[in-house]
Parts: C-alpha cells; structure tokens; sequence
C-alpha cells in the first residue's frame, strides 16, 4: 500500500482500482459506493436456496427412501415386539399352585395351547403358541402328563413338554410269578390303557420294576418285559460256563423257573443251581415241589392254604419231575436274572440234596443219609413252629375272652 499527499492509491490488488470523484472504482469497472452506518446495519434479502437437483426429484429415489425409510421402523418395532416378548415368555408364569394336565396323542400346538391357558397354567394361549413356534419347537411337544409347579415361566413349560418327562409310575413284576399271573397285574393297573396281548408262552417276561407314563398301553409294557428277557438271556446263554446239561436257552429259562421258586434268597440260587446241574449230570430226577403244584394247576398256581398231598407227589404230569425224567418242557414261572445267572453259572459243589432249615434258607447234603438227618431237623423245627403259632393262637383267644368279659362287666 502506497500513501501519496491528495491520493489513496491501492496496490497489488484486483478489485479495487483508483479514486475518481469521492468514488473508488474497482478494476472490473464497477463502483465501489461507501454506505453510510445506519445503511450497514439495515437487513438484507437472504439468497434463495439451492434448487434440487433432477436426481433427487426423480421417482424412483423417492420410493427407494420410502422403502428404506420402513424397512428402518419395520426393523425397529418387530425389535421392539420380539423384546417384549421374549420378556414375557420368560417371566414367572400364573400358576399359584401346582396343577397336573395330560396332553393327549396327537394333540396339536393350538390344543395344547388353549389346554394350557384354560388350566392357568399360561396367561396367553396365543404369546405361547408364537414362542414355541420360534423355539423350532411346535413339532416336538410329546403327549403324557406333566406336572406344573407355581410360577413356571412359558419357556419352562415349554421345555417340560418337549422333553416328554411326566410323571412317572412304576410297575413291579416279582421274580418268579407266572405269565397269567403277570398279566392279571397289568390288567389291574389303571394308569395303563389298552387290552393285553395274547398270553405269551411261560418263561418270556422278564421280572423288574418298569417305569410308564400315563398313556402308555399295557401291550408296550408286555413288549417290554420281553425284549428285556430276551436280551438278557442272549448275554447270559453267551458266557454260560461249558460242560452244562442244558442244551437250549430255553432249557436254561426252565432250569431257572425251578431254582427260582426253590428259594427265594439271591445268594444261594447258584448252589441250588448246583444241586439240579449234578443230578442232572447223574441222571438223577430232580423232585422238585414247585413242578408238581405247576403241573397240577398250571400258571394260575396252587389255592392258599392248599397243601401237597402224597398222591399228588406219584400224580404223573409233564412237569411233575417226581415221576419224569429231566428237566420238564417248559418253565413253570418267570425267572429273574439272579436265577438265569445261577443257572448259566452255577457253584462247583457235590451236593444232590437240599432242605429247609428254618431260617428262610436251605442246608445242603452230598448224600442220601445226610440229607435225611437234615430233613429230620427240618421236621422238628416245623413241629415247634406250629407248636409256637397254635400257642400265639390260644394267647390271643384268651385275651379276647378277657377282653369281652371285661366290656360285659363294665355294661
């Protein structure tokens, strides 16, 4: 900038020119016109805004952020709904006290649903339904019964139904009953559904306590038992000791139907095995009680209180082995697997003989004479038995004698 006495001259500058008449000129050509304070501070018209572009105006731009724009809320409020949703399948459940439902076969999702919510197990038939459905698990809801406790969210409803765990019951089948007798348990049982199959043949049912849930047929059961039976025998017949009488594992079933109702204690089924397998092996009958009363009366089994009579002893029948050589043929009840065992692995003893000893057990005898003085022990110990319960008979009669003389007295 240069300062010259009479002149203001601006340099190296592009707009602003020379001063000509109290006016500044710019280099353009235009003027350059002081404007007083007050003109300064006066408003001015503010500049239009920018046209939109033809892009922006297009149609096709206005419906894609139309899209986009719903996609966005969309996303937002289904988030939202799953949210609460989510929350609310997964909280405590309306229940206050426990309830026990059964979901029948081939009920469906909506059935089950509305079963739920009627029983106030669910507070939403509907919310249920879509959690389920979510949880990929409408197809998995199995039939039983269930029991409910308070408070259970929907989730753990669900969950409970999926995996098919109701409750449970139980039927317990002794070793050593016969297949009729058997089947008139089942046949009693009223949780069970469904009629019985055809009478298997003796021997087939395996004893055991058999869990069920509500529903379950009484044929299933019988199934059971003998799919039980016939695995165990198939393990048993393969590590059965060598050199044994028996031929089949059906001569082993029956075997062991006879050591099973010959005692009823586990620890001395293998040396009652014994005692059949040496007199098998030396051609000796087996005179076993239990195949007398079976071939007498069949699987229904001896009246109680009925005792065994000397003519039925030389009463010849296909199972009597008083009077038949060998083993009979077929069992005579449904041995469990201590006696299937004892048989395929009997005790290594000389022993022909066995007795009662009073206890609940047997003693055993490698001869005739032996056996014999057992057996006169054996007579003994009955006879003071039933000289005991007849003098426990007469003790009670006696109190009660006294017993109603007193209350006559009082009256």
């Amino acid at each position: 900038m240069q300062i010259g006495y009479g002149k203001l001259s601006v340099s190296n500058s592009d707009n602003i020119g020379n001063e000509s008449d109290g006016q500044f000129g710019r280099n353009d050509g235009s003027r350059l016109v002081p404007q007083s304070a007050s003109e300064v501070l006066q408003p001015k018209q503010a500049p239009q805004p920018p046209k939109r572009s033809r892009q922006a105006r297009n149609g096709f731009v206005v419906f894609l952020n139309f899209v986009m724009t719903s996609i966005v809320l969309s996303v937002i409020a289904v988030s939202v709904i799953f949210f609460i949703g989510k929350k609310n399948f997964e909280k405590p459940g309306p229940l206050r006290t426990s309830q026990t439902i059964v979901i029948k076969e081939g009920s469906g999702l909506n059935q089950i649903s509305t079963q739920l919510n009627a029983r106030g197990i669910i507070d939403s038939d509907i919310l249920f339904g879509i959690g389920v459905k979510l949880h990929g698990a409408a197809g998995g809801m199995k039939a039983g019964e269930y029991a409910f406790t308070s408070g259970m969210s929907m989730n753990d409803v669900m969950e409970t139904i999926r995996s098919g765990k109701g409750i449970v019951y139980k039927i317990t089948i002794p070793e050593g009953l016969t297949t009729h007798v058997i089947y008139q348990r089942i046949a009693a049982n009223d949780t069970l559904v469904g009629d019985l199959p055809a009478m298997l043949p003796e021997g087939s049912l395996m004893p055991d306590t058999y869990p069920f849930q509500r529903g379950t047929s009484r044929t299933d059961v019988v199934k059971r038992m003998q799919q039980s039976q016939q695995q165990f025998l198939a393990q048993v017949w393969k590590r059965r000791t060598a050199g044994l009488p028996v031929k089949t594992p059906e001569e082993l079933v029956t075997l062991a139907s006879i050591v099973e109702k010959e005692t009823g204690k586990s620890s001395e089924r293998p040396h009652v095995a014994s005692v059949f397998i040496n007199r098998l092996n030396q051609g000796i009958r087996l005179q076993s009680d239990p195949t007398i009363i079976y071939g007498i009366f069949g699987g229904e089994g001896k009246p109680k209180g009925r005792p065994i009579y000397q003519s039925d002893i030389k009463n010849p029948t296909p199972y009597n082995t008083y009077t038949i050589d060998g083993l009979p043929p077929g069992p005579i009840s449904s041995p469990g697997r201590a006696a299937l065992e004892a048989v395929a692995n009997p005790s290594i003893t000389k022993d022909l003989f066995f007795v009662a000893d009073g206890t609940g057990g047997h003693v055993f005898a490698k001869t005739l004479a032996g056996h014999n003085a057992n057996v006169s022990r054996w007579r003994a110990i009955e006879r003071r038995q039933k000289q005991e319960i007849a003098k426990r008979a007469e003790e009670a009669a006696k109190a009660a004698a006294a017993a109603a003389a007193k209350a006559g007295k009082a009256n």
